[in-house]
Formats: C-alpha cells, sequence, structure tokens
C-alpha cells in the first residue's frame, strides 16, 4: 500500500502583518485530524504516464509553493481559512496500472472523510484512483476542463490520454469535457463520448456565452449525486506553455477562474484536481501562478 509522506510547512512571505496568505492558514494534517477542515489537499508526484511532455511530477511542491505567497481574500467571498494539507503520496515503482491501484488505496481513504480532496497532480492518469472511489456508492459525473478528451483506447496499458475511458469501463455515469479545441482530438474518440453519453462544450461556446456553457456541462452530467471537477491546465493558451500539452486557442485565466467558481457552487462538488501543470517547462512561473489561482478560485467558490 502506498503511503503519504509529511506535509511541508507552511508560511506566508509577506513581511506586512496585514496580509493573511495561504501560507499563513494551511496546516499540515494526517488522515486522524483530517475532518476538522473544510477542505485538504493531496498531491500526487507522478508524470510516468504522461504522453507527450513530462514535469507535472514536479507539479504539487511548485503549486503549494505559488499558494503559500497568494492573499485568502476573495472580494466575493471573504477569507479562506478551513484548508488542510495532507502531504503527497509516496509513489510506488511499478507499471502505470500498478500504481493507479496502489494510489486508490490512499484516495479511497480520503474520499471515505467529511472533507473536501483537493488533489494536485501530477498527470491525468491518477485522475482514475482520483475518482474510482466514488463509483462505489454513488451514481457520479465529471466535469473535465481540459484541451482534449482523454478517452484514448487502454492498448500496452494506461496513460495519461485514457483516464475517461477507464472510469467509463468502470461504471462512471456521465461525462462534460468543457474548453475542447479543435483539431486536437481524432473522430474516433468524439464519436466515442458522443455514443455514450457524454456532452463536448468547446472554447468558442465558453468564450461566447461562459454562463450558457457551464450550464450545458452540468445538465449534460443530468441527475447525478456526486460530481468531481478535472482541470488540465493546458487548457489554457498556449501561452501558459508550462504544461504536458500547450496547444494554441485555449482559455485566458480568468475565464478560467470564472469557470471553476461557477462548477464549485454545485452542492454535489465531492473533489477537485489540478493536473499535467509541469513546473520545470514553464516560463517565469506564470502557468504554475495561473493553476495556483485556479484552485484559489475553486476553494473560494465551493466555500459560498
Amino acid at each position: 500500500m502506498s503511503e503519504i509522506t509529511a506535509p511541508p510547512d507552511w508560511s506566508g512571505p509577506s513581511s506586512d502583518p496585514a496580509d493573511q496568505q495561504f501560507g499563513d492558514v494551511v496546516v499540515g494534517t494526517d488522515l486522524d485530524t483530517v475532518e476538522e477542515f473544510d477542505a485538504v489537499l493531496v498531491g500526487e508526484p507522478y508524470d510516468g504516464a504522461v504522453i507527450s511532455r513530462q514535469g507535472a511530477a514536479k507539479g504539487p511542491a511548485a503549486l503549494r509553493n505559488s499558494l503559500a505567497g497568494m492573499k485568502t481574500h476573495h472580494f466575493d467571498t471573504g477569507d479562506i481559512d478551513s484548508v488542510a494539507d495532507l502531504g503527497d503520496i509516496d509513489i510506488p515503482s511499478g507499471s502505470i496500472a500498478e500504481v493507479q491501484d496502489a494510489v486508490q488505496e490512499i484516495t479511497g481513504s480520503v474520499h471515505e472523510l467529511d472533507v473536501l480532496p483537493v488533489f494536485l497532480g501530477g498527470d491525468n492518469s491518477l485522475t482514475v484512483p482520483n475518482v474510482a472511489p466514488l463509483l462505489e456508492d454513488s451514481s457520479v459525473g465529471v466535469l473535465n476542463i481540459d484541451a482534449h478528451l482523454d478517452v484514448r483506447e487502454v492498448r500496452d496499458g494506461p496513460t495519461s490520454g485514457t483516464p475517461y475511458r477507464q472510469l467509463h469501463e468502470a461504471g462512471l455515469d456521465s461525462y462534460a469535457c468543457i474548453g475542447a479545441r479543435h483539431f486536437e482530438t481524432s473522430t474516433a474518440y468524439h464519436d466515442y463520448v458522443r455514443e455514450n453519453g457524454g456532452t463536448i462544450v468547446t472554447v468558442e461556446e465558453i468564450t461566447t456565452d461562459l454562463a450558457e456553457a457551464v450550464d450545458r456541462a452540468l445538465s449534460g452530467l443530468g441527475d447525478v449525486d456526486r460530481i468531481y471537477c478535472s482541470v488540465d491546465i493546458d487548457v489554457l493558451d498556449a501561452v501558459y506553455g508550462g504544461c504536458s500539452a500547450p496547444t494554441p486557442g485555449g482559455l485566458l485565466p480568468r475565464e478560467l477562474f470564472r469557470l471553476v467558481r461557477l462548477f464549485a457552487a454545485d452542492e454535489r462538488i465531492a473533489g477537485f484536481e489540478l493536473v499535467e501543470c509541469a513546473p520545470p517547462l514553464d516560463t517565469s512561473g506564470r502557468t504554475v501562478d495561473a493553476a495556483a489561482r485556479t484552485v484559489a478560485h475553486f476553494l473560494s467558490g465551493w466555500s459560498v
């Protein structure tokens, strides 16, 4: 069974005593005390399944570092102040399938607790163990905020491009991809999503009417009991290229921030993840900072 490494010590770098930063409020915890908090960060430093550019294994540490220096105040909802850090899942050696199975032993324990898990990736292959425990006792829909559908067939083993095919085969009830880009997927995978009742909302639909795009994605999930929200940071435009698979024509950060805030307000939300952020490929930390703020915006929307 995988274990969890101790969380880092958090501190806010500002010298202004009036500043309240995530580094001042996030508290290290363990599975015995985590239910004292509203949300918990769980790091997943793994990129062994990436089919493009590696670097996402460094994501959790960089996201924490960026969050630590961010203010906790949102103008509409006030301060975020009940967040804990469980630490990083100790990723075992072995095949991608073996890693998914081992990680699921930990994520299953986290989902059993009365706290919102926020998984800091890591690559998209770990979406499978992040979501699979929810399928055991509920109807579940996934909101995949992503440039890609990630429903490739599993041929020689799972990859970062297969998670939603795997979850469909494990009993996922509904799926919506929001932020998909033209010329970034194959007809066969588009058809697979349609044949399985999924919903695809393109970037153009978001930029034309963001609120309507959110409504269409949520409607596409149907009347499920629980919703899991995944953000692949490659949904941003390629100028934010510190990710596994950057492509042009994506969202701006402010559009992504509004998206996650609106989704987070749904009372069925049962988990959130930020994946595919690859700090070694980043320029001036712009992608890491956008990704960390995405996490913060989700927490501010969820706490309403």
